[in-house]
């Protein structure tokens, strides 16, 4: 049988490579509304963070999460993910 290609993806908090499914995606959708998107099938523009508080938060101060959605966050909108994040995982 033949060997199935994972697809990688890159942290945007730490910048390591990682398999897709051990990331989770943050998704600006259409409407502008920026969420966790566990399953990673959510129509809209994602970046990819590993599922440690510590790699969200060096994305945030980098801006590193604005630059990949291409949306400005707000101080409101950054405490909700830090919530899901701690929440969900």
């Amino acid at each position: 049988m033949k060997k199935r290609k994972m697809p990688l993806r890159k942290c945007v908090g730490c910048g390591e490579q990682k398999p897709k499914r051990e990331l989770i995606r943050i998704v600006r959708s259409p409407e502008g509304e920026v969420s966790l998107d566990r399953t990673g099938k959510a129509p809209g523009r994602g970046a990819y963070i590993c599922d440690q508080e510590a790699c969200l938060l060096r994305a945030i101060k980098t801006n590193a999460i604005q630059r990949a959605l291409q949306v400005e966050l707000s101080q409101e909108q950054v405490k909700i993910l830090l919530e899901r994040l701690s929440n969900e995982s």
